[in-house]
């Protein structure tokens, strides 16, 4: 419990807190016969008790992560798991630049494969796979691979060995393997997720143990302290139950009211005390004094929302500690979703619009776009590059402007409305031009003259419902909602798959944080932590090449063309970032050996060399990624290489990886400039055309006379056919597809023909967003907003 505060600063809670709940659990322990049978009895009323206090406190995306890491400690403590095993499911210590032999592993997958295959109870796993690829095939490929029995002899493994092999076969399932590993080892009380009621929670609280509340936008605890007020006589109307919201400068009132309820015995909410920062400190002491010697009825109940961000967390330790948290989140998926816009109006609503067939079916409309926008966001930077705080007032406001627009004209405006709503009542929160592209692509989509002719889908298999009353919407979004899916978005299933991947590798990244950091755990395989971080730290520091010797670069250009300055700033990005690693690595090794007094920094950096992260203070030097460690050096090395054969003689290379820069837009800036300077066409008005080919990059023996040839491009959400030479459908769990070489060069800005094409953004990362380069105009036969809402970008690294 106390190390939870690493994920999330509302997680607090103090050990006078653990007392009260430790001593209530052993009051409710069943009576057994024998010594044995009590002490079971007794663990498991405790332990269960304890998760059942924490959880109630969690956001839904930490529960799994808390249960996780209870079992793993538990069965560790019980020597009932192989350290080794469990570092391994942690670390994923996959081996990097390995080619995997079956087309259904990625070399990422099968690099794991071997890393395991080195253990001794995993022997000749990577053999079996190749032997065996057709039954392996249909085992990685089905709905629910944890469920399915593996393979040949390896269905007698253990629950956790057959886990570290779901981990390299299919990270995104390892969510739900690790809650069928919880419900195995500990019980399914443990994986359940049915929130404890108001009434039982309230029970445990107390004049000395407040209850807070941490808010979700869209969610209102409060109405069940008013319900269960109620049924104990506690209203505004008897004078017994105070409501203080705060901001404004309530505080005064606050603590009046705080005051009365502890002398009368009355109950107090306190709603967004996140408002108040400097009143909080006073409002801790002031708890403090009142949870001493107060009426025994007294109850006070807080709200707050959580910082955004760990720096901007300002409710103190104090307050946190000593209450009853209690997270209440929205729901989530379409269906709730569509429901719950749909609830900010009613009958009245409908009925009051002349234009009375219009009205509702754009209603409806902007109701789905409300529940699309709003949930787009779990698919992560492939829904959204940056997440907005889309809120029903967007909705209901954009209501009241259709309501007022067709009140004053007959017929429907609908490009006013499509601008109206997605530039202002959405678009004011939006912040990048490409998730304003989407944006705008979904209205354009939803609201058209189509509409009223009963042709329009909002999802496949969901078309716009006709004229209805209230009561009929409802049971319309029950009847013909399709089950939750990417499809409901435009998006490709394989969305699904990477937002899982990604939650599954935060889980076990968590995990991997909260594990003890003693020596004792990591016996077995892996040593200690010192011996492991010493270990790599020699290493890296024997595979670093020594840096560019700048002087004598300059001295062989023989001429400073827009190619060769790139090459030269590049050598001078990649000095920088290699002395700052040589420096921090050859600081640490001192550190390890007793010479150096070890510093913060030097400890930060121990701890992701153990951790298998790479630091903050190399990242800032270096170029984004989101890779761990060893693929990082591995990544760092393989660029070094391609520079130093880049300057051996300046000449362009034939084919460029556009990935392995610091900076991939001055090399297409510089494809511009030779363009321009070749032809004498002015720069500012040129654009770059990028024509795929059909090749690989081995098929190129020197680069173009203009322009360049690019290889090392994936594509999320679609994939490119090469034989037709135009965009399509991904394949099923094929999330990133390589492109084929591509062809870059610069044409005079009139030249260009965009009909039929998809302008695609470039990003250096999955992680999107901040990480854009450029835009290539792809070939499409299909309507380019298709692609637009499939999230559909060109990535130059996965």
């Amino acid at each position: 419990m106390n190390e939870l505060h690493a994920v999330h600063p509302m997680y607090q809670f103090s050990l006078k807190a653990f007392q009260v709940v430790f001593q209530k659990a052993m009051e409710r322990a069943a009576p057994a016969e024998s010594l044995a049978g009590r002490v079971l009895s007794l663990t498991d009323s405790i332990t269960f008790s304890v998760f059942q206090y924490t959880a109630r406190g969690l956001f839904e995306r930490d529960k799994l992560t808390f249960s996780a890491q209870l079992t793993f400690q538990i069965l560790l403590m019980n020597k009932e798991i192989d350290p080794a095993e469990l570092d391994f499911l942690l670390r994923y210590p996959a081996q990097p630049g390995v080619t995997s032999p079956v087309e259904f592993l990625s070399d990422h997958a099968w690099g794991g494969i071997k890393a395991l295959s080195s253990m001794e109870e995993f022997r000749n796993l990577d053999r079996d796979i190749e032997g065996s690829a057709k039954r392996w095939k249909k085992f990685v490929e089905s709905e629910c691979p944890e469920k399915e029995r593996f393979p040949q002899d390896w269905k007698n493994k253990s629950a956790l060995q057959r886990l570290c092999i779901l981990r390299a076969l299919r990270p995104d399932r390892v969510p739900c393997a690790i809650r069928d590993f919880v419900e195995e080892k500990l019980g399914s009380k443990y994986v359940v997720g049915r929130s404890l009621d108001f009434a039982t929670t309230f029970e445990e609280s107390g004049p000395a143990t407040p209850m807070f509340f941490i808010l979700s936008p869209g969610v209102d605890p409060l109405k069940d302290v008013e319900k269960h007020g109620k049924k104990l006589g506690y209203t505004f109307n008897h004078g017994n139950l105070h409501n203080v919201s705060l901001g404004q400068g309530q505080e005064v009132v606050a603590e009046q009211a705080l005051d009365v309820a502890a002398k009368e015995g009355h109950w107090v909410i306190l709603q967004n005390i996140h408002l108040v920062a400097k009143w909080l400190s006073s409002l801790e002491k002031r708890l403090e004094q009142l949870s001493q010697g107060s009426h025994r009825d007294f109850r006070v109940f807080l709200s707050a929302e959580p910082a955004p961000c760990p720096e901007s967390h300002i409710i103190p330790q104090g307050i946190l500690e000593n209450c009853i948290k209690i997270t209440s989140e929205a729901p989530t998926g379409m269906h709730a979703n569509l429901h719950k816009a749909l609830d900010n109006f009613s009958q009245d609503t409908l009925e009051m619009c002349s234009q009375e067939k219009e009205f509702r079916s754009i209603l409806f409309a902007l109701c789905y776009f409300h529940a699309v926008v709003a949930e787009r966001r779990k698919f992560g930077p492939q829904g959204w590059n940056r997440p907005y705080p889309f809120s029903t007032g967007d909705l209901t406001i954009s209501v009241n402007v259709l309501y007022n627009y067709l009140q004053a004209s007959s017929k429907v405006p609908y490009d006013d409305l499509r601008y109206l709503v997605g530039e202002i009542m959405y678009g004011g929160h939006i912040t990048d031009d490409w998730d304003r592209r989407l944006c705008r692509t979904y209205l354009e989509e939803f609201i058209k003259p189509e509409m009223l002719e009963g042709e329009l889908c909002l999802a496949p298999g969901f078309p716009l419902p006709g004229n209805m009353d209230y009561n009929g919407y409802h049971q319309y979004i029950d009847d013909a909602l399709p089950p939750e899916s990417p499809y409901l978005y435009g998006l490709h299933p394989n969305a699904e798959i990477g937002f899982l991947t990604q939650r599954s590798e935060r889980l076990l990244r968590t995990v991997l944080e909260l594990q003890p950091r003693d020596s004792s755990t990591g016996q077995g395989a892996v040593g200690t932590q010192e011996e492991m971080v010493q270990a790599l730290l020699e290493e890296m520091l024997e595979k670093l090449t020594d840096e560019f010797n700048m002087a004598e670069l300059l001295a062989r250009v023989e001429e400073r063309t827009p190619y060769a300055v790139v090459a030269l700033q590049e050598c001078e990005r990649m000095n920088a970032l290699t002395a700052e690693l040589r420096r921090s690595l050859a600081e640490l090794e001192l550190g390890l050996k007793g010479e150096l007094t070890m510093t913060s920094e030097m400890e930060t950096l121990q701890s992701c060399l153990f951790l298998g992260t790479v630091p903050e203070s190399w990242l800032r030097r270096s170029y984004p990624s989101t890779a761990s460690l060893a693929s990082w050096f591995a990544d760092l090395l393989a660029r070094i290489s391609e520079l130093e054969a880049w300057t051996r003689d300046f000449s362009l290379p034939s084919t460029l990886w556009l990935g392995g820069f610091f900076n991939p837009q001055s090399i297409l800036t510089a494809v511009m400039q030779s363009t321009a300077r070749k032809n004498r066409w002015p720069l500012d008005r040129m654009a770059l055309q990028c024509d795929v080919t059909k090749k690989s990059r081995e098929d190129f023996a020197s680069a173009p006379r203009e322009g360049a040839y690019v290889h090392g491009l994936f594509m999320e959400g679609a994939r490119w056919d090469a034989q037709a030479g135009t965009i399509t459908e991904a394949r099923l769990k094929e999330l990133t597809p390589a492109m084929p070489v591509v062809f870059i060069r610069a044409v005079p800005d009139d030249k260009q023909d965009t009909r039929g094409l998809y302008p695609c953004p470039l990003y250096k990362t999955r992680q999107r967003g901040p990480t854009y380069v450029w835009t290539f105009n792809l070939k499409t036969k299909e309507n380019p907003s298709k692609w637009v809402l499939a999230g559909v970008a060109l990535l130059l690294q996965i």
